[in-house]
């Protein structure tokens, strides 16, 4: 298993470029889907576009989780295999998924017996709320199945293969693609279910998708080992995964906690800047696509490079990594700001939400080049085994500097004073992130896992 991808002794630019041009695929179909639900729903009209926006930043909530335990699984599996300890990793990685069932499914139960009174706290008004109550019953039923593909899909990544998740990735997005408009507008045999139907289809694409990762971790690569119950042996690894999970999971949860307070800020001034903020959000992951696909390569080449004991390699990568996402989000933002009110277009005709959008898009993606420095290097302080420095990070950018700004500019300017808020974080704490990226290094060793 040891450096099968070439990340300890290939070129750095292009093991990443290697790794990344799959992952770039597999997020781009994934993100994609996510746009088309978001394109489909906007055609049952503002009030169901608005309902899919209140849902977003707790479906996060769930994604935030999964990204965390996936990052706690990525650092110390790359270690281990990087270290040449192959059989721990299995054993590792088999402890990781349980404890993720485990977790998940209490939170999915939780959740499903509060929707209402929870999206009411988010501003969600007695329109939106029967439709939120349809989507969100099917999503928590299948959000178990999400987690334990995302973790899947990280255990596979970090020994450097990037395509069988490629693969996994786009699986998921065809099939929502094809039963999407089929259950939404009941297309040939199929009812009509809106909303709902949206949310099933989801669910389907990642039951299947979990199936052929399930197949291709245990049987195809042999990353699997089906443990027997050690409680010693399980609070052991389930501490190592935590001591980056916890932050790494706290991190994420900050970004949909803050979506939320600024949902509920934009909810108290316009019911459609809501719908424009949640399709913005969305067409932001799809602009961010290329800094995602860079951070999930660069996390096990880090550790892999790390636990090989090669951290020069390591930071070399990083730097390069953040001079690339500088340049490429900057030469992204001209066609972005040229177009913007066509890309609104797409997603709604009500001309509020058009103008809403619109301007959204001038203004936060001239700022994605900072913002992606910051995803690249909260993500390499994790491998770095240092992720309460990348929960710090996530911390002063959103709650010490962007939630208070956005107070200020909405008081000032409305919807606008508030999303101009957004990129003025966001080029602070790029530059930040990234003196402090030409400064990091190796910690001291951390000790084998049982």
């Amino acid at each position: 298993m040891k450096d099968r991808h070439g990340l300890l002794s290939a070129p750095i630019g292009r093991v990443l470029l290697n790794m990344s041009l799959p992952n770039l695929i597999g997020i781009i179909t994934l993100l994609g889907s996510s746009l088309v639900d978001t394109f489909f729903i906007s055609q049952l009209g503002t009030q169901s576009l608005a309902a899919i926006s209140f849902t977003f930043p707790v479906t996060l909530v769930i994604s935030s989780i999964a990204i965390g335990i996936g990052a706690g699984v990525s650092a110390n599996l790359g270690r281990l295999i990087g270290a040449g300890q192959a059989a721990q990793a299995r054993v590792f990685l088999h402890d990781a998924l349980l404890l993720t069932l485990l977790l998940v499914s209490l939170l999915s139960l939780l959740g499903s017996l509060c929707i209402r009174p929870l999206f009411g706290l988010l501003g969600a008004n007695q329109g939106s709320l029967p439709l939120i109550q349809e989507y969100m019953s099917f999503w928590y039923l299948g959000a178990p199945l999400l987690v334990l593909l995302m973790v899947g899909i990280q255990g596979l990544r970090s020994t450097g293969d990037t395509r069988s998740p490629a693969t996994i990735m786009a699986l998921a997005a065809l099939i929502n693609l094809i039963l999407d408009p089929l259950l939404i507008f009941g297309l040939g045999p199929f009812p009509r279910l809106e909303i709902q139907g949206a949310a099933i289809a989801t669910l389907v694409s990642w039951l299947l998708a979990l199936s052929l990762c399930g197949y291709l971790l245990a049987i195809k690569h042999k990353m699997l080992a089906f443990a027997g119950v050690t409680l010693s042996r399980l609070k052991h690894n389930w501490h190592r995964l935590a001591h980056i999970a916890q932050p790494a999971a706290l991190m994420n949860l900050i970004n949909p906690l803050a979506n939320a307070v600024l949902m509920a800020m934009l909810a108290r001034i316009d019911h459609g800047a809501v719908a424009a903020f949640g399709a913005g959000t969305r067409l932001e992951s799809v602009l961010l696509i290329v800094v995602m696909a860079l951070s999930s390569s660069l996390m096990p080449f880090i550790a892999q490079n790390l636990g090989a004991n090669q951290a020069e390699r390591a930071k070399q990568a990083l730097l390069m990594a953040l001079k690339f996402v500088l340049l490429f989000q900057s030469l992204l933002y001209l066609p972005i700001a040229l177009f913007a009110t066509q890309l609104a277009q797409l997603f709604s005709s009500d001309p509020l939400v058009i103008e809403w959008l619109s301007f959204y898009l001038l203004v936060l993606p001239c700022a994605y080049g900072p913002l992606g420095v910051v995803i690249i290097v909260a993500t390499a302080l994790n491998a770095y085994h240092r992720p309460m420095s990348s929960l710090v990070i996530n911390l002063c950018r959103l709650l010490l500097i962007m939630l208070p700004l956005a107070a200020l500019g909405s008081y000032i300017g409305g919807v606008k004073g508030l999303l101009l808020a957004l990129p003025i974080t966001n080029i602070f704490m790029g530059l930040a992130c990234y003196v402090l990226a030409t400064r990091i290094s190796e910690p001291p060793k951390v000790a084998a896992l049982a």
